[in-house]
């Protein structure tokens, strides 16, 4: 079976994710080797069988799709108000999140904390 260089690619990614996931249990559960072999695994993944077949994959009835969003949401939710701050920074992001009803949507999403003083 001939692969090819995407898929050979998406073979390589698949490897070190799994060597990523497989350093983080070693290392008492490192969240950031975790997250890392995570995001490698499923790229590599979607190079190898495709985006559709990929998708199919993990929203098949058992609903691993649901469990994967949850743990990236409670990996990576404590950092959603530092991005925030980070993009209203930024030149046209940042007025466009400082609108008054865009800014009350994000920081609930984001969990941002405003100072009672």
């Amino acid at each position: 079976m001939w692969l090819s260089d995407g898929q050979k690619i998406g073979v390589a990614l698949t490897t070190f994710g799994g060597l990523f996931m497989l350093l983080g249990v070693m290392l008492f559960f490192d969240g950031a080797l975790l997250a890392l072999g995570n995001i490698l695994f499923v790229s590599g993944l979607t190079l190898i069988i495709g985006p559709q077949k990929t998708f199919y994959f993990f929203a098949r009835s058992r609903k691993i799709l649901v469990v994967e969003t949850f743990g990236f949401l409670n990996l990576f939710g404590d950092f959603f108000p530092v991005i925030v701050t980070f993009m209203r920074q930024l030149p046209f992001v940042g007025t466009a999140l400082s609108l008054p009803y865009v800014r009350d949507v994000v920081d609930r999403v984001a969990g941002s904390r405003t100072s009672a003083v």
